[in-house]
C-alpha cells in the first residue's frame, strides 16, 4: 500500500519482474514454477484455508481523523445488521496511523490515544464480543509507509507480535516501506516467526507489493501475498491489477491466496457496473475480499454487490483454485475456474466501452463432454441450459459472471492433471474427511498440515485414512496416472497400509504393505479406456489405527497430444507459460512489458520468423501425451540487448533434463539442442538467469520444432 518506492520499469529486464496474463493462440500465462523445484507449501498455520473477508479503513479513509474508535466500532456493528457476516466477512481491521509515531520506554508500539481513547485491547475486545475477529496494520522497516513515520516491525518482530497476541489481533497486514534494503525474504519470515512463537493463530498478509514475485516464497510464509502496487479507486488501476494477478493462478491454494489488493466497491470512483466487475474478477481469481469503504456511508447497491452469496461462494470454494483466463481477444476477456462440485465458474468481461458479445465453450471451459450444462447468471440469479455454448451481451467494462454445471460427470481437461483439483464421483474414509492437498488430520474438515512421507513434503495429493476410497471419473480419456504413496509423517512412524489402483474393476497397481517407517514408493498406472479410476487403501490387515495414508503429488494425463508430424513450437497452444518480464512472445522477441511489442527474433545477426521470445526466468509448458519423440531449437539472447543479458536454456522430459545450452551471453554465439522426447507427457522449456539477475535476459527459443 502506499507510495512505491521501487526502480521504475526498464525496457531491457526490470529488477521488478512479474509474470502476464497475455499469451498469443488465446491460452493464459499461468505462474512460473521450474521443472527443477516443488511448489512452494503454503503456510502450516490453519488459518483461514478459503480467502479472508473482512474490511480495511485505507482506502476510504487513509490516515484522516475519521479514522478512529467510533468509526471501527461502527463498521462491526453493521457487519452484524446489515448481513455482512452471514455473507463470510470476518475481519475487521486498521490500517497505517493506528499508534503513535514513537515506541514508550520500553520498546512497545502505543496506540493514537486521540484515534483510540479506549486502547487497541478494548477495541478489539468489543470486536470480538460481535463474534468477528480484529487486525492490525505494520510494516517490515524501520518506519511505516504513512510521511509521518510511524515506527515498523523491522528488528522489533518478537516484542511487537507478543503485544498484538496479548491485544487478542487476529490479522496482520505487514507492509513493505522504509525497509532499508534488507532481502524482502528474511524480513517477512522474521515476522512469521515472531507470529508463531506467540501461540496464538494470526493470520499474516504479506503486503510486499510483488517486488521479489513472493508468490514463488510468500506461500510457506504467510497467508496471502500483494501480487501489485496500490490499486486507486478507479477502471484503469483496477482492470491493470487485475491483469497482472490473473497470469499467477497456479500459485493459489487453500491457506495461500494472490492478492490484487484491498476493494474500492463503493468509493465513489467507479460505476455500478465497474464495481460489480471488480467484484466478480476478485471473486473468479480466490482473492481475499476486504472491503474498503465506509460502511455508515455506503449506498444499498454496494451492500448488494458485497453480499452476493453466490458470487462469495465462488471465491470461497473448497477446491481453492484460482480462475484462469480461457480466452482475451479484443477486449473481451474469458475466466474459467473449477469448483469443488465439478461445476466451472465462469467470468465474461467486456473491457471495452460499449455493449458487446461475449461468448465461449464447455470445452473451452475444460468441461466438455456432457450432453447439457445448467447455467446460472450469479448476478440475476436467472437459470437456464446449454448444450455447449455459453454467450451474453456485457455492457462495456461490465462482466457477466455465471456457475455452469455439466448435467453427468466430464472426463478431466486434455494435460495433466493433479487428482487434487479433480471432483470425486465418490469417496468414503475411514477417519474424518479426505482431504485436498493436506494430510487426513484429524476429524474435521481442512485440519491436516502440509503432505509429508519421510521428510519429504508435497504441495499437491490427497490425505487419506485407511480403509478410503476416492473415485474419479475419466471418461475413457486419460492415459495413466503417476504418484508417490506413503503414510504420512504426522503419525511419528506408527501406522501400516496396502495402496491399490483401480481402472474400472481392474486392479493395476498395487503398492503392497507400507508402515510409518517405509520409504516413498512411487506407482504408476496405465489408465488407458478407464471409465472410472479408484484409488484404494486398506488397512494392510491389523486395524485403521494411525493409517493416515498420502497420495503424494498424484497426477493424471488425459488427451491427446500434437498430431502426427512436425510442428513449429509457437504455432502449437502451451498448457502454461509464466516469464520473468511481459508475456512470452510468439514469432517474436521478448520486447517491452506489453503484449506483441517484440521484433523479429535475432541471435549474433541471423533471424528467425518462428520462435517464442522469453526473458529469464521463464518456463513454458506443453502437454505432449506420449505422442512424440524430439525437438530441436536454436537458443540465444536477443540481439535487442545490444550484447546484455546472461541465460541457461534447459529442456525438460516431464521431470527430467534432457538437454542444456550451459551460460549462454548477450556477446556469444547462440546453441543448437536437441531431446529425445520419447513417451513424455510433458515438454518445459525453462530459461535461467545464469545466476547473476535477469537483466536483459531475453531468451529466444528460436525455430523450435516438435516431432510427434
Amino acid at each position: 500500500m502506499r507510495p512505491i518506492r521501487r526502480a521504475p520499469h526498464r525496457r531491457l529486464g526490470a529488477l521488478c519482474t512479474a509474470l502476464s496474463l497475455f499469451a498469443g493462440g488465446g491460452a493464459a500465462v499461468v505462474g512460473l514454477q521450474l521443472a527443477t523445484a516443488p511448489a512452494a507449501m503454503a503456510v502450516d498455520n490453519g488459518i483461514d484455508l478459503a480467502p479472508q473477508m473482512g474490511f480495511n479503513n485505507w482506502n476510504s479513509t487513509h490516515c484522516g481523523s475519521q479514522f478512529n474508535e467510533a468509526m471501527v466500532k461502527g463498521i462491526a456493528d453493521l457487519f452484524v445488521s446489515k448481513g455482512l457476516k452471514a455473507a463470510g466477512y470476518q475481519y475487521v481491521n486498521l490500517d497505517d496511523c493506528w499508534a503513535l509515531p514513537n515506541r514508550d520506554a520500553a520498546g512497545n508500539l502505543v496506540a493514537d490515544p486521540v484515534r483510540f481513547p479506549d486502547g487497541i485491547k478494548a477495541l478489539a475486545d468489543y470486536v470480538h464480543a460481535k463474534g468477528l475477529k480484529f487486525g492490525l496494520y505494520s510494516s517490515a522497516g524501520t518506519h511505516t509507509c504513512d510521511v509521518q513515520g510511524f515506527p515498523g516491525g523491522l528488528g522489533h518482530e518478537q516484542q511487537d507480535a507478543d503485544l498484538w497476541a496479548s491485544w487478542g489481533v487476529d490479522y496482520l497486514k505487514y507492509d513493505n516501506c522504509n525497509n532499508q534494503g534488507v532481502d524482502a525474504q528474511s524480513r517477512y519470515k522474521a515476522m512469521g516467526d515472531a507470529l508463531k512463537k506467540t501461540g496464538r493463530p494470526i493470520l499474516y498478509s504479506i503486503c510486499e507489493w510483488g517486488s521479489t514475485q513472493p508468490w514463488s516464497w510468500a506461500p510457506s510464509v504467510g497467508n496471502s501475498w500483494r501480487t501489485t502496487g496500490d490499486i486507486s479507486d478507479n477502471w484503469q488501476s483496477m482492470i491493470a491489477i487485475a491483469h497482472a494477478n490473473q497470469g499467477l493462478s497456479t500459485y493459489a491454494q487453500p491457506g495461500a491466496w494472490n492478492d490484487p489488493d484491498m476493494l474500492e466497491v463503493g468509493n465513489g470512483g467507479m460505476t455500478g457496473t465497474e464495481y460489480q466487475t471488480h467484484f466478480s474478477l476478485w471473486s473468479e481469481m480466490a482473492a481475499p475480499l476486504m472491503i474498503g469503504t465506509d460502511l455508515r456511508t455506503a449506498q444499498q447497491q454496494t451492500f448488494d454487490i458485497l453480499t452476493n452469496t453466490d458470487v462469495i461462494a465462488v471465491d470461497q470454494d473448497p477446491l481453492g483454485k484460482q480462475g484462469s483466463v480461457v480466452s482475451s481477444a479484443n477486449g473481451l476477456v474469458v475466466m474459467s475456474k473449477p469448483l469443488a462440485d465439478g461445476s466451472r465458474a465462469v467470468t465474461l468481461t467486456n473491457e471495452g466501452s460499449y455493449d458487446a458479445t461475449v461468448s465461449t465453450t464447455v470445452q473451452t471451459l475444460g468441461i466438455g463432454g456432457a450432453s447439457s450444462y445448467r447455467v446460472k447468471d450469479l448476478w440475476s440469479k436467472a437459470t437456464s441450459t446449454t448444450t455447449g455454448t455459453l454467450s451474453a451481451t456485457v455492457p462495456g467494462h461490465g462482466t457477466a459472471m455465471f456457475k455452469v454445471t455439466p448435467s453427468s460427470p466430464v472426463p478431466p481437461p486434455t494435460g495433466m492433471n493433479y487428482v487434487s483439483d479433480l471432483p470425486f464421483a465418490a469417496q468414503a474414509n475411514a477417519w474424518g474427511p479426505i482431504e485436498r492437498d493436506r494430510s487426513n488430520g484429524d476429524w474435521a474438515a481442512g485440519d491436516g498440515r502440509r503432505l509429508s512421507i519421510r521428510g519429504t513434503s508435497y504441495a499437491k495429493g490427497l490425505g487419506t485414512n485407511a480403509a478410503s476410497s476416492v473415485s474419479i471419473n475419466l471418461g475413457g480419456a486419460c492415459k495413466n496416472l503417476v504418484t508417490d504413496v506413503g503414510v504420512d509423517d504426522e503419525t511419528g512412524g506408527q501406522g501400516s497400509v496396502d495402496f491399490q489402483v483401480y481402472r474400472d474393476d481392474t486392479l493395476v497397481a498395487d503398492s503392497g504393505r507400507v508402515t510409518g517407517t517405509s520409504a516413498v514408493q512411487h506407482l504408476t498406472a496405465d489408465l488407458t479406456g478407464a471409465s472410472t479410476l479408484r484409488l484404494v487403501v486398506t488397512d494392510a490387515g491389523d486395524g485403521t489405527s494411525w493409517d493416515h495414508a498420502d497420495w503424494a503429488g498424484a497426477r493424471i494425463a488425459c488427451g491427446n497430444g500434437p498430431a502426427a508430424g512436425t510442428h513449429q513450437l509457437s504455432d502449437l497452444t502451451w498448457s502454461s507459460a509464466g516469464n520473468g518480464w511481459g508475456p512470452v512472445e510468439k514469432d517474436m522477441s521478448n520486447g517491452d512489458n506489453g503484449l506483441a511489442d517484440g521484433q523479429t527474433l535475432s541471435i549474433r545477426g541471423t533471424t528467425y520468423a518462428k520462435g517464442l521470445g522469453t526473458n529469464a526466468a521463464s518456463e513454458i509448458v506443453y502437454y505432449l501425451g506420449g505422442a512424440c519423440t524430439s525437438l530441436s531449437t536454436t537458443v540465444g539472447v536477443d540481439d535487442e540487448t545490444y550484447g546484455r543479458g546472461t541465460v541457461d536454456f534447459q529442456i525438460y522430459k516431464d521431470a527430467t533434463k534432457v538437454a542444456d545450452s550451459g551460460l549462454l551471453t548477450g556477446t556469444g554465439p547462440g546453441a543448437h539442442l536437441t531431446a529425445d522426447l520419447t513417451g513424455a507427457m510433458e515438454l518445459h522449456l525453462v530459461v535461467t538467469d545464469g545466476g547473476d539477475g535477469n537483466n536483459s535476459d531475453h531468451a529466444d527459443w528460436a525455430a523450435p520444432v516438435l516431432t510427434c
